[in-house]
């Protein structure tokens, strides 16, 4: 009897690694864990990966099964009190130059990505969660309810949820920018 292919067979660890890296790394930078320590929270993910791709039964996509993963190592990263940012991190004038940002432009991202905090801060985790994973990562309700391990039609109150807190934080933001007010 020949045993049937597994759902990554000819799939190495290394292209897996590096097709999803970017998705783990935004996904961990976006569920607070504080900047320098990103690198690590992203590590440990593939870790688990790697010593769990010998399981992975194909019954949902590679990225949705990784996502999964990486909801559960992050959620334990961020709830250690050592991994809370002390403060601001302050990014590397240096690495901004380097990547043809003005520092004006540096500030206006800066200010953007702090509305954007301020936003997702107001939303409830689970919303922001389902908020992230549909807009940011652009997962289906069906990959987001997989990962999430819930109903497809709670992915979607939850969403819709998420958004009209973002939409009415985007609205007073811009009102606000218009009248100068802070």
């Amino acid at each position: 009897m020949a045993s049937s292919p597994t759902p990554t067979e000819g799939i190495s660890f290394r292209e897996i690694h590096d097709t999803y890296y970017g998705f783990v790394w935004r996904y961990a930078a976006n569920r607070g864990v504080p900047q320098m320590a990103i690198d690590d929270a992203v590590q440990e993910v593939f870790v688990v990966v790697h010593g769990r791709l010998a399981s992975f039964e194909g019954r949902s996509s590679l990225k949705t099964w990784i996502a999964g993963i990486e909801q559960h190592v992050v959620r334990g990263y961020v709830r250690k009190a050592g991994n809370r940012p002390a403060g601001d991190y302050l990014a590397d004038e240096d690495q901004l130059l380097a990547q043809g940002i003005s520092p004006a432009e540096a500030l206006e991202r800066k200010a953007a990505l702090e509305i954007l905090d301020g936003l997702l801060d107001k939303m409830s985790d689970i919303q922001r969660e389902v908020f992230i994973l549909n807009e940011i990562e652009q997962l289906s309700s069906v990959e987001i309810a997989e990962v999430l391990g819930v109903n497809e039609n709670t992915v979607r109150t939850r969403l819709l949820a998420a958004r009209k807190v973002f939409n009415s934080g985007v609205a007073r933001a811009q009102a606000s920018q218009k009248w100068g007010d802070k």
